[in-house]
């Protein structure tokens, strides 16, 4: 995947399919520590000790197929890239996944669109809670999606298509003010 936003999409997949209900997404960009840190963060079924151990080989899969690439690759990469992957998983109680990268690797990827991939999460799974967070050099933005919601006053993401495109818009903002150095919390969509 050419992009970390595509992990963290693979990684949410996984969370969902698994029936997490509550899904924590944290960015941590340090330039000091010249650390990258992804975690991906569920309340789904968990794993056993013998399938969290598995689930880095890219010929294990829960999912009835004969290769599971998501983990294996996102474990590769981080290593690759001067860190390391965590998971930890506990049986009906969810699974965590962290990825950390040298921030200045060379071969670290792009985000990507993040702001697109949070609206398609939100958009398509407004049943799930989600809880993001994106920290870069100490300035945050984060939101829980039930709050957004509220604010926007929708409870059908999939019915206005008007509030759907400024929900975009104000994660979009976000994260342009973040990348910028700059932050805002006033912004509102």
């Amino acid at each position: 995947m050419k992009e970390l936003s595509l992990h963290i999409l693979d990684l949410v997949e996984n969370a969902l399919r698994a029936g997490a209900r509550r899904i924590t997404i944290s960015l941590l960009e340090d330039s000091a520590r010249d650390l990258l840190e992804m975690v991906v963060e569920d309340d789904g079924r968990g794993m056993d000790e013998k399938t969290r151990q598995q689930a880095v080989d890219p010929f294990f899969s829960t999912k009835g197929k004969k290769v599971g690439l998501g983990l294996p690759l996102i474990a590769q990469l981080s290593k690759q890239c001067g860190g390391n992957l965590e998971i930890t998983s506990e049986e009906g109680k969810g699974t965590r996944v962290k990825a950390t990268f040298r921030r200045s690797h060379i071969d670290v990827p792009p985000l990507g669109d993040l702001a697109e991939t949070l609206f398609v999460l939100l958009a398509s799974h407004p049943e799930v809670e989600f809880i993001f967070s994106h920290e870069v050099n100490g300035r945050r933005f984060s939101f829980r999606s039930s709050e957004v919601f509220r604010a926007l006053g929708i409870e059908n993401p999939g019915g206005n298509p008007v509030l759907l495109s400024a929900l975009r818009d104000w994660i979009a903002y976000h994260e342009n003010t973040l990348r910028e150095g700059q932050t805002n919390e006033d912004y509102k969509p």
